[in-house]
């Protein structure tokens, strides 16, 4: 509709917003959206309910239609649930505010899998919560000391420390989202039954002979994955170093794997083992393979197709390789 008037026929003054053209979900799609609002209560500046918000935009909005001429706008059904396929437990209300439901609904049908839930694997969990994709399963057998507590997003509880990494981030999360489940277990070539029916899986280890194992289950049951790692050095003075992503995708996997991009040997213990206050590079590993993931689903844009990407601490610089040499 056009700008709402009020009983004199002059524009609503202070309703903010304006023309807009909103996607809503596939049940509402006969429902075309062309405007938007932003008013609020001047004395306190929040409505206290949903139940408040609504009275007063219909008051505002509706208002002079019903005195001069006695319309009314409570005329449709009462919708008792509002999102019933939403896998979170809390409604988001701003991802159609900002006009990009349609791209969240890319995340629709896939199960992901978290393969170890280290300093980057729990930051890539916590990420992949917020995201409404289908499912979550995510594995690690280690328990949860004093050292994850500095690699690990969000609040820490004394009462966690010993007990298993899965058992810490199930109770963490299981009240944000639908569709988590979080093994205390190892993945190796023996898991294919934990893994049916993934779509996409993180892989986030760093211990090269796990790693080889998991490529190795991951790439036969063609479930196209990020692999992540870190190597850090002192030689003199400060830290220096690279984050690694590397996309092995489900026709190129074998192919990329050939490269040596990741370690799939064990080597001896680095600087990064022994230095745990580093979250921001834990947590910034996990968004170049979240970024990289959602591009791949069509939520991002992406101008070349990396498959691996590298980010040296020292100079900020991030390098990337998107074309295979031809054989």
């Amino acid at each position: 509709g056009s700008v709402p008037h009020g009983q004199d026929g002059t524009t609503i003054p202070n309703l903010g917003g304006g023309p807009t053209q909103l996607a809503l979900s596939e049940a509402s799609k006969d429902v075309v959206v062309q405007r938007s609002f932003s008013n609020k209560p001047i004395a306190t500046g929040k409505f206290q309910d949903f139940f408040e918000k609504i009275e007063s935009y219909v008051a505002i909005i509706s208002g002079p239609a019903m005195a001069l001429h006695g319309a009314s706008p409570y005329t449709f059904r009462a919708v008792k649930e509002v999102v019933s396929d939403s896998v979170f437990e809390f409604h988001d209300t701003l991802t159609s505010r900002a006009e990009i439901t349609d791209l969240s609904a890319r995340f629709k049908d896939d199960v992901i899998a978290v393969i170890g839930l280290g300093g980057t694997g729990a930051y890539v969990l916590d990420f992949m919560i917020k995201t409404p994709v289908q499912e979550i399963r995510a594995f690690d057998l280690d328990p949860f000391h004093v050292h994850n507590a500095f690699r690990s997003p969000g609040r820490v509880e004394a009462s966690e420390l010993g007990k298993t990494k899965a058992e810490v981030y199930l109770s963490r999360y299981s009240n944000f989202r639908k569709g988590l489940s979080v093994y205390p277990k190892f993945i190796d070539t023996s898991c294919s039954d934990d893994l049916k029916g993934v779509t996409f899986a993180f892989v986030c280890v760093d211990k090269g002979s796990s790693r080889a194992e998991i490529f190795d289950l991951l790439i036969s049951k063609g479930i196209a994955f990020i692999d992540v790692g870190m190597g850090l050095n002192r030689k003199k003075g400060p830290l220096n170093g690279m984050l690694r992503m590397t996309y092995y995708s489900a026709e190129q996997g074998q192919k990329v794997r050939d490269m040596g991009l990741a370690e799939v040997v064990d080597s001896p213990q680095d600087v990064y083992r022994a230095n745990i206050q580093i979250s921001e590079l834990n947590a910034l590993n996990a968004c170049l393979a979240v970024i990289k993931f959602k591009q791949l689903r069509g939520f991002y844009s992406e101008e070349l197709p990396y498959y691996n990407l590298l980010f040296e601490v020292g100079d900020l610089k991030i390098a990337g390789a998107s074309k295979f040499d031809e054989d």
